[in-house]
């Protein structure tokens, strides 16, 4: 598969806490130098990036990142707050705490309420697979293809573990086609990037990969 492909599944990311405008000024030079999906950053700053980058890149935000235990309503206005400041993309994380109690139907409806404050960008739900049993993941396939929601992704990245191959499988098998799958988490070399894509991601979460580019004079 051709790196430029790669590159273009790919969701140029940055999200450390301590990430500076001068660091998510140079990712996003990066995103328009390469081609990428969008960059990925913190909303504190998609305002500021959304003016730099116009419409050359798209920018995506996370919401109740990265626990997930932020109350429905202040992820709605993190979200309706991200889009106001020039969002394409909401990433938002579920209540994981809900999923352990076997309470699906308010993870559904959380997932509605922020799809509502986002109806006219891309929203990807976070399910932190890490976390979950192979039946907890099966489920939220089931509710994140009955949300509305674009996407399905595996990992925040700030758990204890990222993407994995059997986990981007067992979203293939079990979402309704059409929904979009993000394999994010530990994304580390051209040949991961690969197989998740064969495995039926179409959206990769990394900051690598773009640094490999550079590497490769690409």
């Amino acid at each position: 598969m051709e790196l430029k492909t790669i590159l273009q599944a790919c969701d140029h990311t940055l999200l450390k806490p301590e990430s500076t405008w001068e660091q998510i000024k140079a990712i996003c030079d990066d995103g328009i130098k390469y081609h990428t999906a969008s960059v990925c950053i913190p909303a504190a700053f998609v305002k500021q990036a959304k003016e730099y980058v116009g419409d050359k890149l798209k920018v995506c935000t996370v919401i109740g990142f990265p626990n997930g235990y932020s109350t429905t309503k202040i992820k709605v206005l993190e979200t309706m707050d991200a889009v106001e400041n020039g969002a394409d993309e909401i990433d938002m994380v579920i209540n994981i705490g809900w999923v352990k109690e076997g309470a699906y139907d308010k993870v559904l409806d959380e997932i509605k309420h922020v799809r509502f404050a986002c109806p006219d960008k891309v929203l990807k739900v976070i399910i932190e697979t890490c976390l979950l049993t192979e039946e907890e993941k099966i489920r939220m396939c089931q509710v994140v293809s009955e949300s509305g929601a674009d996407f399905i992704k595996t990992s925040t990245g700030f758990s204890t573990g990222g993407a994995t191959r059997e986990d981007v499988a067992l979203f293939k098998k079990y979402v309704k086609p059409g929904l979009g799958i993000k394999a994010a988490g530990g994304i580390a070399n051209l040949k991961d990037a690969e197989d998740f894509l064969a495995l039926g991601a179409t959206r990769l979460g990394t900051s690598r990969l773009v640094k490999i580019a550079k590497e490769q004079g690409a």
